[in-house]
């Protein structure tokens, strides 16, 4: 009995504890997508990161219900308990199916959409901040190497044959951007670079994703053997015990 009592409230605060780590995950990959959602032209690419954190969420309440379910010995409480594991852990696939479709997906979409924000660059406007910012964070140049800013107006119009600032390496601080110093630049381009860094999250949300759902799956296997156990096993509740 004291066996079958611990058993739930134990995997109850796991699935708490995991619902806690899944709130990371979805937050993270979130955060991600946001910080470059200019060059992403899909927004259901964070589909999989917003099943993630509606599944932490119900996760939190089901770990309440194991606990009551299991002290009151209730049979309906466990079946629904087991109902929504099945239910999270359907939806743990899906997000799993959905973040291998959109990590493939993701570098057609940014090859489609960075290449007119780079267009778009003018030292000033908007899409110049998130030009810099990208450069910057990613210590990149240009969309597949640096010599792509040759072919911008901006690069044109200049007419000083250097690339934005956001191009120089970090440690280069007298940098002026001039094409004929190219080993004070970054030149990889950004799109292969932002490409492996997303891939590289969606895979990671993945990776966490398939863990939990294999836990789900023995959760569910354990909460089987709970809930079809027979009442005539021999063991009586101490509450219910006459003591002789």
């Amino acid at each position: 009995m004291v066996s079958s009592i611990l058993k739930i409230p134990l995997l109850s605060v796991g699935y708490n504890a995991a619902a806690a780590g899944l709130s990371y995950v979805g937050a993270y990959v979130i955060n991600t997508y946001k910080s470059y959602d200019n060059f992403l032209q899909d927004k259901y690419a964070l589909l999989p990161a917003m099943i993630i954190i509606c599944i932490a969420v119900i996760m939190f309440i089901i770990g309440l219900i194991g606990c009551c379910a299991t002290f009151r010995e209730s049979r309906v409480g466990l079946g629904l308990f087991l109902a929504i594991i099945l239910i999270i852990f359907v939806a743990e696939v899906s997000a799993f199916v959905l973040g291998f479709v959109y990590r493939e997906k993701v570098k057609t979409d940014v090859q489609g959409t960075m290449r007119s924000v780079f267009e778009k660059y003018d030292g000033n406007n908007p899409e110049s901040t998130v030009v810099n910012y990208l450069q910057e964070q990613l210590h990149c140049c240009g969309v597949k190497n640096y010599s792509d800013w040759t072919t911008t107006q901006w690069f044109n119009s200049t007419g000083n044959n250097s690339v934005p600032l956001s191009c120089c390496r970090q440690e280069m601080k007298n940098c002026t951007g001039h094409l004929d110093q190219p080993q004070e630049l970054n030149t990889r381009g950004c799109a292969d670079e932002l490409e492996s860094g997303l891939q590289s999250v969606i895979s990671y949300a993945m990776l966490v994703i398939l863990g939990f759902a294999i836990v789900k799956f023995f959760g569910m296997l354990s909460v089987c053997v709970l809930t079809c156990r027979r009442e005539d096993s021999g063991y009586q509740p101490l509450y219910s015990g006459v003591f002789a």
